[in-house]
């Protein structure tokens, strides 16, 4: 790499470089190579598509579009398409990268990031991929069936744990804690950058103290290595590679079992604050999408109101078809007595305290033409002993045929 500091750049080249440099003193090593990736291939099309540019200085809105045209139709790992995750993660890089440098106030930054918003696609919010009940059963039932101590102790621990493959594999030998009476496992500091405590089922327990006696354990300071060698992702992939195979499932990912460990313990359950703990989440936001798998409050009101529609499916069909009986009048009646906002279920036999609030109101007036109709209510109210209402609708007749008493007497 180029020790050119970017503010004496004399080329975009110049300029990742220091820039790359400057970043890999917080990013992860991880991270630092995948920008340096990016940004290398962002500057080499811009040196095919674009010779007259020579640094970041240089580059505006028509460099940018022509390599967001160029990045979609480039070719992906598999031969296909980049998908928008790629296209994302892409522009996402070269605008930090510009973005950084405006404000380190470097010489060869532009006047303005020349990569906006609106040119980074939405990504896709899929759900996470888990094993429903009966396909995690085979699972585990398959690899507790396994003679390996390690293979069982990492499927158990992923499995009942959630923790992130790459949290087993740096697991330390004293992981397993004595708090009160309850064992804990320290998770290392990981993805985002903090550790924790879970709590171990027994079973887990007994499991690791085991392994712990196994001449295999404890190389090099870590809890789980395989043959003196530390244990890695691609070990553990394997190892589910030799379970579903064995079970006859699909393939299974070590993250899936992360995503159904959640899914259980929501279904079941348990608060969306003590899966976030277990998960090492920083915010509820990433928790929330387990929720979204499993709602159970959206679930139990759709079977609630499923049993109400199926009941009244069942009356409608009981009816001939050319007359309408008993089932359907209510309908009818309860049909009348839809709401702006909802609807009124209250059974037709049943009175209600808000019948004739209106009626009740100080600033309620009626007159003479409405006589009729007020008869006809207090009709109503005597043929279903509804007493109070009865005396309100003849307080009001008696007020109309006084008030054209009234009337009559003084023309």
């Amino acid at each position: 790499m180029r020790a050119v500091h970017a503010v004496a750049a004399t080329s975009l080249d110049d300029t990742i470089d220091a820039y790359l440099a400057q970043v890999a003193v917080s990013f992860r090593p991880t991270s630092v190579v995948s920008a340096t990736g990016i940004l290398r291939r962002f500057a080499s099309h811009v040196a095919q598509s674009h010779p007259e540019v020579t640094g970041a200085v240089d580059i505006g809105r028509p460099q940018i579009e022509t390599y967001k045209i160029w990045l979609a139709a480039r070719p992906g790992s598999k031969g296909r398409l980049a998908s928008v995750n790629t296209i994302c993660a892409s522009l996402s890089t070269v605008r930090m990268f510009f973005e950084r440098i405006i404000e380190w106030g470097w010489t060869d930054a532009p006047p303005r990031a020349p990569i906006f918003a609106g040119d980074i696609p939405r990504r896709d919010e899929p759900l996470p991929k888990f094993l429903d009940d009966p396909t995690f059963a085979l699972f585990m039932r398959a690899a507790r069936a396994e003679t390996r101590p390690l293979l069982r102790l990492a499927i158990e621990l992923l499995a009942r744990t959630g923790m992130r493959v790459g949290e087993l594999c740096t697991l330390e030998v004293d992981a397993m804690v004595l708090i009160g009476e309850i064992h804990w496992l320290r998770i290392p500091i990981g993805k985002l950058h903090n550790d924790r405590y879970i709590p171990l089922h027994p079973q887990l327990v007994d499991m690791l103290v085991e392994w712990t006696e196994d001449p295999d354990a404890g190389v090099g300071g870590l809890l789980l290595t395989n043959d003196g060698r530390p244990l890695s992702r691609h070990a553990v992939a394997r190892m589910l590679n030799r379970i579903t195979k064995a079970a006859g499932i699909a393939h299974v990912h070590p993250h899936q079992l992360r995503h159904t460990f959640a899914t259980q313990a929501i279904n079941r359950g348990m608060s969306l604050e003590a899966i976030a703990a277990m998960l090492g989440h920083r915010s509820m936001d990433m928790t929330m999408v387990y929720a979204r798998i499993a709602d159970r409050t959206v679930a139990d009101e759709y079977f609630a109101v499923t049993e109400k529609v199926e009941a009244l499916y069942g009356q409608a069909q009981a009816l001939p078809a050319d007359a309408e009986g008993p089932a359907m009048k209510r309908l009818r009646k309860e049909h009348h007595r839809m709401l702006g906002n909802g609807m009124c279920t209250r059974p037709v036999e049943l009175d209600c305290a808000f019948e004739t609030i209106c009626e009740g109101c100080t600033y309620f007036a009626t007159s003479i033409e409405f006589r009729p109709t007020l008869r006809r209510q207090l009709a109503d109210a005597k043929k279903k002993g509804q007493t109070g209402r009865q005396k309100l609708y003849s307080g009001l007749i008696d007020s109309v045929s006084a008030n054209e008493k009234k009337n009559r007497s003084n023309p």
